[in-house]
């Protein structure tokens, strides 16, 4: 004899609630710092380190992705099989092969960066019109670094040969013509 079940609600609305109720608990909680063998953390710096503040100059730190490029080649495997007057009595036999080949391996790259009190919303803007000028930027001048300013100034980086990525360095800041060049000091 089989007893029936018997259903409740309860059950079915504590499940999503204890879902949320993780959900949340967990966006509370800092995040796990991945850490190196000698103590220095691992990613990008998530306020750039400040090295002279009468300079305003800082450093950022980021990640270069490595640069893999797919190479294809015909691989002989068997060579032609000729006679003595000359005559090919079988053809060459060739295999193609395909692998990855790294070009670049990923790095960790320090660069210097305009600090965070001289990033004002006047100064992006700048950098927004020196982009339009070259061609790089389409958007809105609006003195927020957003997701087309910042391709805009990976790729003007990339052509600069600069280090790639989305924050302003302070060599990208000298190439728009917007930061000062050092003095050379005898």
């Amino acid at each position: 004899m089989t007893m029936p079940l018997k259903r409740t609600t309860h059950g079915a609305l504590a499940a999503p609630l204890f879902g949320v109720g993780l959900l949340v608990l967990t966006a509370c909680m800092d995040a796990p710092q991945v850490m190196r063998a000698g103590g220095d953390p691992i990613g990008p710096l998530a306020d750039p380190v400040m090295v002279d503040a009468s300079l305003g100059t800082c450093f950022a730190r980021t990640t270069t992705p490595a640069i893999i490029e797919t190479v294809t080649e015909q691989v002989m495997v068997q060579p032609a099989s000729v006679r003595s007057d000359g005559t090919v009595q079988s053809p060459a036999a060739f295999r193609t092969v395909t692998r990855q080949q790294i070009m670049r391996e990923r790095r960790e790259v320090e660069f210097e960066t305009p600090c965070a009190a001289v990033m004002t919303p006047q100064l992006i803007a700048s950098v927004q019109r020196a982009l339009i000028a070259r061609g790089y930027y389409n958007g809105a001048i609006n003195g927020r670094v957003d997701g087309r300013t910042a391709t805009a100034i990976e790729q003007f980086q990339t052509a600069q040969g600069d280090v790639q990525t989305s924050t302003l360095t302070l060599q990208t800041a000298r190439a728009l013509g917007l930061v000062a060049q050092p003095r050379d000091t005898p």
